[in-house]
C-alpha cells in the first residue's frame, strides 16, 4: 500500500509540477525581459540592440530594456546568464567573444560556452573591410598579395586590440595567402584608423562603419570585403574571397539564453524577434550601421555557432593570438 501510495504521490507531484511549467510558459513573458548587454553604453552593441528592444517589446507587450554589464571581454555578462534563471527573462545579447573566440583566448572562462546556453536566434551579420593606405600601390586583394610576397615583412597590419575582430580578422587573411605580416595592436579602433589613414600601418581589416568616411574622403583605399557577398554600402568593393578564396570573417551578433530554458519560450522570442528583423525600418537602421539582417532558427544559430567556433580556433592556436 505505501508503495502504491508513493507512485501515486510522485504521480501527482510530476503532473502539478508539468502544469506549473506549462502555466508559466503560457504566461511568458509577464514582466520585463532584460538582454544582457556585455559592454558599456554607446558602442554598437548597444545601438544594435536599442534597435530591436523597442519593436520587441511591442511585439511581447512587456518592456524590454538593455541591462549592460561590461567587463573582462564579455565573459562577466555572459556568466551572468550561464548562471541564470531558466525563464527567458534575462537573455544575452552576444557577439563573437562570449563564445566563439574566448574560449581559445583565455585562460579559462567561469562558464561552459558550449553547454551553458540555448540559442535563440542570429540578429545581423557584421562586415569588416580590407582597407590600405591611399598611397601603397595596389588596387585589388590580388595586388596586395603579390605586393606583399615582393616586400616580405612590409605589408603589416593594425587592429583595435589583441582579439579583437580586426585581429582574427587579418591573422586569418594572413595564415591563407601566406604573407609574412606582423600584427600591430592599437587600444581600440580610433587609434588604428589613425594609423592607417597617416600611413604608419599599411593595413586592416575592421568594421564598415568605422572606415565608412575615410573611404569617401579618399585617405584609404577599400580593397575587399570580408563577407561571402558584397555589401550595399560599399557595392563597387568586391569579397576578398573573389582573391582568396574561401575567406570570411564577418562579426555575428546573436540572442541566447541559460540552458535549459523552456522550448515554448525559445521558440517565441524566435518568432517575435525574426518579425521584428523583417520590418523594413528596422533593417534599414542596420544597413546604416553596415550590417545585413539575418534572422533564422535556433538550429541555424547553433550550427554557425559551432562553425565559427572551429574555424577561430584554428586561427588562435595557429596564431598563438592568445599570448
Amino acid at each position: 500500500m505505501f508503495k502504491i501510495k508513493g507512485i501515486l504521490t510522485g504521480t501527482a507531484l510530476a503532473l502539478a509540477l508539468a502544469g506549473t511549467t506549462a502555466w508559466a510558459t503560457d504566461d511568458y513573458p509577464n514582466k520585463t525581459v532584460r538582454i544582457i548587454l556585455p559592454f558599456s553604453p554607446g558602442g554598437g552593441a548597444d545601438n544594435n540592440a536599442r534597435i530591436i528592444a523597442g519593436p520587441l517589446s511591442e511585439r511581447l507587450g512587456q518592456p524590454v530594456i538593455i541591462d549592460y554589464k561590461p567587463g573582462a571581454g564579455g565573459t562577466i555578462a555572459a556568466n551572468y546568464v550561464a548562471k541564470g534563471e531558466k525563464d527567458g527573462y534575462a537573455i544575452l545579447y552576444a557577439t563573437p567573444g562570449q563564445q566563439l573566440t574566448n574560449p581559445y583566448l583565455m585562460e579559462s572562462l567561469p562558464y561552459d560556452p558550449r553547454n551553458d546556453f540555448d540559442s535563440i536566434i542570429q540578429l545581423i551579420q557584421g562586415t569588416n573591410v580590407l582597407v590600405v593606405h591611399k598611397d601603397l600601390p595596389v588596387n585589388s586583394v590580388e595586388e596586395l598579395i603579390e605586393y606583399g610576397e615582393a616586400n616580405p615583412g612590409k605589408l603589416n597590419f593594425a587592429s583595435s586590440g589583441i582579439g579583437s575582430s580586426s585581429h582574427l580578422a587579418g591573422e586569418l587573411f594572413k595564415s591563407m595567402s601566406g604573407l609574412d605580416m606582423e600584427h600591430i595592436p592599437f587600444k581600440g579602433s580610433g587609434d588604428a584608423v589613425a594609423q592607417v589613414i597617416g600611413g604608419r600601418v599599411p593595413m586592416t581589416i575592421d568594421t564598415v562603419s568605422v572606415y565608412l568616411p575615410h573611404i569617401a574622403s579618399g585617405a584609404v583605399k577599400a580593397l575587399g570585403v570580408s563577407t561571402p557577398e558584397r555589401n550595399p554600402m560599399l557595392p563597387d568593393v568586391p569579397p576578398i574571397a573573389d582573391d582568396l578564396t574561401g575567406f570570411s570573417a564577418f562579426p555575428v551578433n546573436y540572442l541566447t539564453a541559460t540552458a535549459g530554458t523552456p522550448r515554448p519560450i525559445i521558440d517565441k522570442l524566435n518568432r517575435d524577434v525574426n518579425a521584428v528583423l523583417q520590418q523594413p525600418d528596422v533593417r534599414e537602421k542596420f544597413l546604416k550601421n553596415g550590417s545585413t539582417v539575418v534572422g533564422g532558427t535556433p538550429e541555424q544559430l547553433g550550427a554557425l555557432i559551432e562553425s565559427e567556433s572551429a574555424k577561430w580556433k584554428k586561427v588562435i592556436e595557429e596564431s598563438k593570438a592568445s599570448n
